[in-house]
C-alpha cells in the first residue's frame, strides 16, 4: 500500500539560513580581507566580531570552528549586538561549539529580541511554542512570532500561519493561518509554500483548488523541501492538479527519499514494487521500504513484511516476515495485524 498525506507535516523548525539574521552586510572573500576583519573584531568591533563568527561558523575563507564563532558571537553579543546575541543563542540552542543549553538559547535569544531582532524574536517564539529553555507558553510565542511578522520576516509569518491553523495559543482560524502562509509564500519561504499548497489540497481556510495545490508544492519542491517533493510525487501519482504522470511522480519521491523522508521512500518502494513510473524491480522495493520502516513507518513495516512473506526481492522468510508485521501491527496497523495473526495461526 502507498500513503497519501494526510496531515500537515511542517511542523517548526529552525534552519541555520533562517537563523541568522545580520549576515547580509558579510564581503570577506579574500585574505586581505579576512585580515581586515580579524583586525577590527580584535579592536573590539562588534560588527567584525559577529561577522567573524558567521564565518568560522560556516567555514567561508576560514577553517570551519564552531568554538572561534561562539567566542566571536560572544565577544559582541556582550557588547549588546543583537545579531551576535541570536546568533550565540542559536549556537546553545543546538549544541554548537558549546554545549547545549537551551536556556542560555533563550537568554540569548531574548536580549536580541527586546532588540526588535526579527530573527530572535522567531526563535524566542519557538522556543516558548514548544517549552524549551522556557516554560511552554504557546500565547507568549504567539506574541513574539507577531513582533516579528510586523516586520515582515517570512520564517515568522510561517509559524504564525502554524498557530492559528492549529489553535495554539490563539483562536482557531484557517483563513488567518492561510493569509499568514500566503505572506511567508509569497516571499520565498519553502516551508509557508508547502503549507499553503498543502491549504488548498485541503480546503481549509481556502477553496479547495487541486491545481493551486501542486503550484505551490512545486515551489517548495523546487527549493529542495522533502515533504513537499513527496506531496507534489502525491498530485503527479494520482493526476491532482496536474496530468498524472507516474514517471514525474517516480523522479519527485526520489528527490525526497534521497533526502531520508521515510513516507517518499515508502512511496518510491511501492513504484518499484509494482512498477508504476519505473521498472518494476521488487529488490529496489525492498532496500526502498526497509530505509522507511527503520525510520519507524508503519506502511512500510507493513510492506517489508509483505516482501519478506511472500519472497519478493529478498529470500522468503515468515520469521522476518512476523518481526515487520509485528512492528506495525503495535502501531495500529490493521492489515499488518491481520496478516500476523495469519502466520501465527491465530
Amino acid at each position: 500500500m502507498v500513503k497519501r498525506l494526510t496531515l500537515c507535516l511542517p511542523l517548526l523548525i529552525m534552519l541555520a539560513g533562517q537563523a541568522f539574521v545580520v549576515a547580509d552586510n558579510l564581503a570577506f572573500a579574500s585574505p586581505s580581507s579576512l585580515e581586515d576583519a580579524h583586525k577590527a573584531a580584535e579592536q573590539g568591533n562588534a560588527g567584525a566580531q559577529n561577522n567573524l563568527g558567521f564565518l568560522y561558523q560556516h567555514g567561508q575563507g576560514v577553517e570551519k570552528d564552531e568554538k572561534q564563532a561562539a567566542e566571536w558571537y560572544r565577544k559582541a553579543a556582550e557588547q549588546g549586538n543583537a545579531g551576535a546575541q541570536n546568533n550565540l543563542g542559536f549556537l546553545y540552542q543546538h549544541g554548537l561549539g558549546v554545549a547545549k543549553e537551551e536556556k542560555q538559547a533563550a537568554e540569548w535569544y531574548r536580549k536580541a529580541a527586546e532588540q526588535g531582532n526579527a530573527g530572535a524574536q522567531t526563535n524566542l517564539g519557538f522556543l516558548y511554542q514548544y517549552g524549551r529553555g522556557v516554560e511552554k507558553d504557546e500565547k507568549q510565542a504567539a506574541e513574539w512570532y507577531r513582533k516579528a511578522v510586523e516586520q515582515g520576516y517570512a520564517v515568522a509569518q510561517n509559524n504564525l500561519g502554524f498557530l492559528y491553523q492549529h489553535g495554539l495559543g490563539v483562536a482557531k482560524d484557517e483563513k488567518q493561518a492561510a493569509e499568514w502562509y500566503r505572506k511567508g509564500a509569497e516571499q520565498g519561504f519553502a516551508w509557508a509554500q508547502g503549507n499553503l499548497g498543502f491549504l488548498y489540497q485541503q480546503g481549509l481556510g481556502v477553496a479547495q483548488d487541486d491545481m493551486r495545490a501542486a503550484e505551490w508544492y512545486r515551489k517548495a519542491a523546487e527549493q529542495g523541501l522533502a515533504w513537499a517533493q513527496d506531496a507534489l510525487g502525491d498530485m503527479y501519482r494520482n493526476g491532482q492538479g496536474v496530468a498524472k504522470d507516474e514517471k514525474q511522480a517516480a523522479e519527485w519521491y526520489r528527490k525526497a527519499a534521497e533526502q531520508g523522508f521515510a513516507y517518499a521512500q515508502n512511496n518510491l518502494g511501492f513504484l518499484y514494487q509494482h512498477g508504476r513510473g519505473i521498472a518494476q524491480d521488487d529488490a529496489r522495493a525492498v532496500e526502498w521500504y526497509r530505509k522507511a520502516a527503520e525510520q519507524g513507518l508503519a506502511w512500510a513495516q507493513y510492506n517489508l513484511g509483505f516482501l519478506y512473506q511472500h519472497g519478493r526481492g529478498i529470500a522468503q522468510d515468515d520469521a522476518r516476515a512476523v518481526e515487520w508485521y509485528r512492528k506495525a501491527a503495535e502501531q495500529g496497523h490493521a492489515a499488518a495485524r491481520k496478516s500476523l495473526d495469519i502466520l501465527e495461526g491465530k
